[in-house]
């Protein structure tokens, strides 16, 4: 199945590549246990050309290609069966489908759904779990869409609820919750004054959906995993945005069984498709120096024109964008448990890493990467440099300023947790910070200058306390504490920024 690798390692790959993890907790393998990533209008005819092409020059597996074709004829069942008995979670009698959520404090959140404190734990409690249609729904309705596309509401609402089923429930983070809050911050940031001014109602619809839509059918593992674990959805998307182009497709067959757009002409409901994926792609974390750099380049040359529908599409994908990774710019109670919930399934997938002897992805084990430490590279890498700009185009709006606000509170409170974190490692194990390094104690003179140099060029300052160093970075405000008497050695953050990796750098210290 897998050439040139070993037998045993080849059960080992395809055991994981069949893991799914079940709403209690336990995992299975087998056909049946297959991740739920192979759902309906995943393969449009595009993507199975894609496919054949890849088959016929050996790229890809027959067994995936037979994945595919079972794939096809169950999605065929089950849209025959939700058919025959319909998907609507509320009568279609009625078309106030949402009278019972709008009803007490549910009615009073979304009065303020464009407030940048909004709980949206506390709605999806409200709504029963139904936060994502709740408020998909009423967003559609106040700014005037369903009006103007003069959609059905029965099948808005079937869609919908499609989306919101088909996001995993059992995963920390990526579930509907996410979506939704995603959705509600990307409402915020299409109010923005100078972006609300020029958008048309087609934008607005295009981001609704995108942003609602932007993780459906997520298998709460990353891209990598899918690679290495030779999924067929890697090899069906050639191992380029695999997610984000699952995500994509998914929405794209959503709308079509649901008959959202059906009464549009072809060519506008299939602009509107194309637009959905240029969107849900740019949620891709690979590609986030390449639309950074753009953005970046059209602020400094003030060249960016709304009156174009390129340049707003663009601005779009980096509202998308921010609002994707928005969750260190809330207040504290909210972010944080965002944070916790990334980080568990992270954790997660390097448990299923390790149960299968892979190599376990960065971020993933969670005796070497602790939750402060892993908001405080992601806050500097990804979310910082995103947000300062998006502050420059708003010049800056009330919310940017409050979102930036919030942003440098956590950013230090993790830092605070993570020192704490440090002190009490370092006292639980004492002896671990006694080993010698290999090779003893005895340094040139020129080895000794260059680590002295190394020092001042990472601007790390060293202060004496009783019995330890405390070691501050002012480049990536990396911090810790070494005990005295020894030789050690420390490993900081690259001060490179606009990249999302870490580059290992070794300072050495001596009394």
């Amino acid at each position: 199945m897998y050439p040139c690798i070993p037998k045993k390692q080849q059960q080992q790959l395809q055991a994981a590549e069949n893991i799914i993890c079940h709403p209690d907790g336990r995992l299975s393998t087998g056909h049946a246990g297959v991740l739920l990533a192979e759902r309906r209008g995943s393969y449009p005819l595009i993507d199975l050309r894609i496919l054949k092409t890849s088959a016929q020059r050996g790229e890809v597996e027959s067994s995936n290609r037979k994945k595919v074709m079972r794939q096809l004829s169950f999605q065929r069942y089950c849209h025959a069966s939700r058919l025959l008995r319909g998907f609507m979670p509320h009568t279609p009698g009625s078309l106030h489908l949402l009278d019972d959520d709008y009803l007490g404090q549910a009615a009073h959140m979304l009065s303020k759904v464009g407030t940048w404190n909004f709980d949206i734990f506390l709605f999806d409690r409200l709504t029963n779990g139904n936060s994502l249609v709740t408020l998909m729904c009423h967003l559609f309705n106040v700014n005037g869409l369903i009006h103007h596309f003069q959609l059905d509401i029965v099948k808005l609402h079937r869609f919908l609820g499609m989306v919101q089923d088909d996001y995993h429930s059992q995963n920390p983070y990526h579930n509907a919750v996410h979506a939704a809050d995603v959705t509600q911050a990307m409402y915020c940031y299409l109010k923005e004054p100078r972006l609300a001014e020029r958008l048309s109602p087609l934008d607005v619809f295009l981001g609704l959906v995108a942003a609602a839509a932007h993780d459906v059918d997520h298998p709460g593992v990353n891209q990598p995993f899918l690679i290495k674990t030779r999924h067929h959805l890697a090899s069906l998307y050639q191992n380029t945005s695999v997610l984000e182009s699952h995500h994509w497709r998914s929405t794209v067959g959503m709308l079509r069984e649901s008959g959202l757009l059906s009464h549009l002409p072809a060519d506008m409901s299939q602009d509107m498709e194309q637009q959905l994926g240029s969107l849900i792609l740019a949620t891709d974390i690979s590609r986030q120096n390449e639309f950074l750099s753009t953005f970046r380049e059209h602020l400094d040359n003030r060249d960016l024109d709304l009156q174009l529908a390129s340049h707003r599409h663009f601005m779009l994908q980096i509202a998308l964008k921010c609002a994707d990774v928005c969750n260190p710019c809330r207040v504290w109670e909210l972010s944080r448990q965002w944070s916790e919930r990334v980080c568990e399934e992270f954790y997660r997938q390097g448990d299923l890493e390790r149960k299968f002897d892979l190599e376990i992805s960065p971020l993933c084990d969670q005796q070497a990467n602790s939750v402060p430490a892993i908001q405080i590279g992601f806050i500097s890498y990804i979310v910082e440099p995103l947000f300062e700009e998006w502050q420059r185009f708003t010049e800056p709006s009330l919310l940017s300023r409050t979102m930036m606000g919030h942003l440098h509170k956590n950013k230090a409170r993790w830092s605070s947790l993570r020192y704490a974190q440090t002190t009490v490692d370092l006292q639980s194990h004492p002896d671990a910070a006694e080993a010698e390094p290999e090779g003893g104690g005895g340094e040139g003179e020129n080895e000794k200058q260059a680590k002295k140099n190394s020092c001042k060029i990472c601007e790390l300052t060293v202060k004496e306390m009783s019995n330890w160093y405390y070691i501050r970075s002012t480049v990536d405000r990396t911090q810790i504490i070494l005990r005295k008497k020894q030789l050690v050695y420390l490993t900081v953050s690259s001060s490179i920024r606009n990249s999302i990796y870490t580059s290992p750098v070794f300072w050495w210290f001596e009394r």
